[in-house]
């Protein structure tokens, strides 16, 4: 079995998607999460001209929260088609938008998810009591990818209560990660799911260089060390847990 890579921004990135695809031939398939509605409506081209290999998901990112009005009804139509909602969530470390309007973008989303049962892809930073208060109250935890996920054990051992998944990405094999893999030492590898983040967040040996998902291994393979796992081991289980939670 190859890897999934459950979270790469093909359709943000300069360089070509095909060439993309192409380098990343241990990648079965992948998901490119919208960040609002044109780069969902991008995301969902993808996946049409790439059926089986690209899944999209449609959402508004927080950082545009405040377009949500404007944004959110073309977006909520898109749900029936692509396999997940998101990227929202909140950000309280940019505050690119209102704290208050990123909550109510987020939960507008979050209802959105449970409407049509799909997945629901979170970015949280700086965040972790909102977040995880939204996904409690609405009870939407099972269905909920905490993207990217940075939390140490406090916070990881919260959210795994919640029913939730986690997608690693490049931090995890940082030099200054050891605050992740401790919080990945938490995680059961049958609640975990790996990522790139492409373009962003590329793992070492390539840190400053944009990322791709080629290198969802190298997340892996840092999991793997978290874990006392092999790394195909792993491969096995994050894709197996990617194909449940966007029912491949």
């Amino acid at each position: 079995m190859g890897w999934v890579d459950t979270h790469c921004h093909l359709q943000l990135d300069e360089r070509e998607p095909e060439a993309l695809l192409t380098r990343a031939a241990a990648v079965d398939w992948l998901v490119v999460p919208g960040v609002d509605l044109a780069s969902s409506e991008a995301a969902l081209a993808l996946a049409t001209g790439h059926p089986g290999r690209v899944l999209a998901s449609a959402g508004l990112h927080p950082h545009d929260a405040e377009r949500w009005p404007e944004q959110g009804p073309a977006i909520a139509g898109l749900a029936s088609t692509v396999a997940a909602i998101g990227e929202t969530g909140l950000d309280f470390y940019r505050n690119l938008s209102p704290r208050n309007l990123q909550i109510a973008s987020f939960r507008a989303q979050v209802e959105i998810a449970i409407e049509y049962r799909k997945p629901i892809i979170v970015h949280c930073r700086d965040a972790f009591a909102d977040v995880y208060a939204i996904i409690d109250e609405t009870g939407v935890g099972t269905q909920a990818v905490l993207h990217c996920w940075t939390g140490g054990p406090k916070w990881t051992r919260r959210f795994l209560d919640l029913g939730v998944t986690f997608s690693f990405a490049g931090p995890v094999a940082f030099d200054t990660g050891e605050t992740v893999r401790f919080g990945a030492a938490e995680v059961p590898p049958e609640r975990a799911m790996v990522e790139t983040d492409t373009p962003y967040l590329a793992p070492p040996p390539h840190r400053g260089e944009p990322n791709e998902p080629a290198w969802v291994s190298l997340v892996g393979s840092a999991l793997a060390g978290v874990w006392g796992m092999s790394v195909d081991e792993v491969a096995a289980i994050t894709s197996s847990n990617a194909a449940r939670v966007f029912a491949r």
